[in-house]
């Protein structure tokens, strides 16, 4: 049984044989893919009355420990977003007293993000939600098939030059 990109392969071999479409074999389902997973998550974080990216910035601060504080450079570089995007995200958590910003006190030119008490309670409780939505995406796949789709994703990443700063 074929998907919807077999279709497309299919109908691009019949009107371009001269061409090798294959890549849209695989870009076309990470495009499909990625769709469902926003869906999906989309869905689960607002159960939570939160967005992708508000827990996005709230699981950065809650992976970073005790005292649960980054620079909001250190959440731009982790969201890749930019200096105008992570700003709009921190002023919505900070009005929803998930988050404060402050001067930092080892400099006093350098602001710091601190995750509430509130802000850790959002993500603690939204964490397990989003992890079984994530579970009911990969259904479909043994652990096996999994380490290996994970495996090659990473190596595709590296790749293209997706590697921690």
């Amino acid at each position: 049984m074929g998907d919807a990109v077999d279709q497309i392969l299919a109908q691009w071999a019949h009107e371009r044989p001269d061409l090798d479409c294959s890549p849209m074999g695989v870009v076309g389902r990470i495009s499909q893919l990625q769709r469902e997973v926003f869906l999906a998550q989309r869905a689960t974080f607002a159960r939570h009355g939160l967005d992708v990216p508000s827990f996005d910035v709230l699981a950065a601060l809650r992976r970073a420990g005790p005292p649960y504080q980054l620079t909001p450079t250190a959440l731009m570089r982790t969201a890749l977003v930019t200096s105008g995007a992570i700003t709009q995200r921190l002023d919505r958590l900070e009005e929803k007293g998930l988050i404060t910003r402050e001067r930092s006190e080892a400099d006093g030119r350098a602001v710091v993000v601190t995750l509430t008490e509130a802000g850790r309670a959002a993500l603690d409780a939204t964490l397990p939600d989003h992890l079984e939505t994530e579970r009911r995406l990969l259904a479909g796949l043994s652990g096996d098939d999994l380490d290996a789709l994970a495996g090659l994703l990473r190596r595709l990443l590296i790749a293209l030059g997706r590697v921690p700063s």
